[in-house]
């Protein structure tokens, strides 16, 4: 009997240790996952944040995942703190808005600051805008396309982290990159971390234009990049900060979440219009080559149901097709207005792609008017929206295209190399 009970003794213990032997390799590769995952998903529990966002491999047979929708890279440094929320009607979860989702999760929301055309994205082009007030969220509007177009220390006083999201277009003279200029410059000097959420840039497939020279230095041009410097908003706030473009050289604490599943040749369809009259994903592929017209007597469209898609004029020659600009939603004064304008609708094109910007139709319309008065009517405005004056010039003194494009080739290559250091996309 003693026998039988040492045995069984032996038996449990040799159970139990292998029970215990199990456990331990469990519990070891637990430890090690979840020191992986914190490496890997929650690398925004701690501020300061100064490392550079890592390169992203993508897959482009995924759908792409936007930063916003990325939440356990960013929910965490949330948690607890008090918010600001840089944005517009494109800063969207699916069909909701950031704002309404973050409130929804319990993170406390202090104010948002919004940028040219308001926080729901109505106001013309170079309208002032007003502080608001949101009656759904109760939460303040502070325009920073009003009064003060960087936030003010006062206005930075009660906020722990601000948070960027905002849907660029990635061309010089969209005014989205300068406010985010200014926020960045707001958040160094009040050392506030900032959090910019990626969003794919439907121009990020090539680098064309003139580079803005230190002359011409402006709210359409903070920075001397070329017109379309193909960038996301993340990679081209990692060029701001490194370059050092701030007036605090030092830089500000910023992190940006990548999206994923994305490369500069992925394709990508806006869901909400960035501004009112970029309506549709053709009129925004033909921005970069229609904007330059701005500075000029020739209608791009602004009061039409076409804005960026066609241009014209009372005096270019009769033709077929025709277009009268009238006041309307985004656009309360166009160019022309009222005025039968003849013109060339550039949805007939077929343009599948748009791979350089169009300067052959610039060269068309001063052909067509001749006097540079008549044509180019404002100047200094030009010249801000090209970056140079070089460009103007050569337009009045009839250089061929090709050899504008190639004043334009050593300045890309300098840039291109600047470029290169802060790509997070193939």
């Amino acid at each position: 009997m003693k026998n039988s009970n040492f045995k069984f003794s032996i038996y449990g213990l040799r159970k139990y240790t292998m029970l215990l032997s199990l456990k331990s390799i469990f519990l070891i590769l637990i430890l090690i996952l979840t020191v992986s995952w914190k490496q890997t998903s929650n690398i925004l529990l701690t501020f300061p944040i100064k490392n550079p966002t890592q390169k992203v491999d993508s897959n482009n047979h995924k759908p792409i995942v936007l930063a916003v929708e990325r939440l356990d890279l960013y929910f965490d440094s949330l948690v607890g703190k008090r918010v600001a929320i840089v944005g517009n009607q494109t800063s969207i979860i699916g069909k909701t808005h950031l704002v309404d989702t973050l409130i929804s999760l319990g993170i406390k929301i202090q104010k948002v600051f919004a940028p040219e055309h308001g926080f729901r994205g109505v106001a013309d082009n170079g309208e002032h805008v007003w502080n608001d007030h949101d009656p759904k969220t109760g939460v303040d509007i502070i325009s920073l396309y009003g009064h003060n177009r960087k936030p003010t220390k006062e206005q930075l006083s009660d906020v722990d982290v601000v948070l960027f999201d905002i849907q660029d277009v990635g061309v010089r003279f969209y005014t989205y990159i300068s406010t985010l200029h200014y926020v960045m410059e707001a958040c160094a000097e009040s050392n506030i971390p900032l959090i910019v959420l990626d969003r794919p840039n439907p121009n990020a497939h090539y680098v064309d234009g003139p580079v803005r020279d230190e002359f011409h230095k402006s709210f359409i041009g903070m920075h001397p990049v070329p017109i379309v410097y193909g960038m996301t908003i993340g990679e081209y706030a990692e060029m701001i900060n490194n370059e050092c473009w701030l007036s605090d050289s030092s830089g500000c604490n910023l992190y940006v979440v990548p999206c994923k599943n994305y490369t500069h040749d992925t394709k990508y369809v806006l869901p909400v219009p960035p501004s009112p009259n970029l309506r549709s994903d053709f009129a925004i592929s033909l921005y970069p080559s229609l904007c330059i017209f701005e500075g000029t007597t020739v209608s791009i469209g602004r009061g039409t149901d076409s804005p960026f898609e066609v241009f014209g004029h009372p005096l270019f020659p009769e033709s077929d097709y025709k277009f009268t600009p009238v006041s309307g939603f985004g656009s309360k004064r166009p160019v022309n207005e009222n005025k039968l304008c003849y013109g060339y609708d550039l949805k007939t094109l077929g343009m599948q792609e748009v791979n350089k910007i169009n300067i052959d139709w610039i060269i068309q319309a001063k052909k067509l008017l001749g006097d540079s008065i008549t044509f180019i009517d404002q100047p200094m405005f030009f010249d801000r929206l090209a970056g140079t004056s070089k460009f103007r010039k050569q337009l009045i003194n009839n250089i061929p295209e090709e050899e504008i494009r190639k004043s334009w080739e050593d300045d890309l290559f300098d840039f291109k190399l600047i470029r290169k250091k802060y790509l997070i996309y193939k």
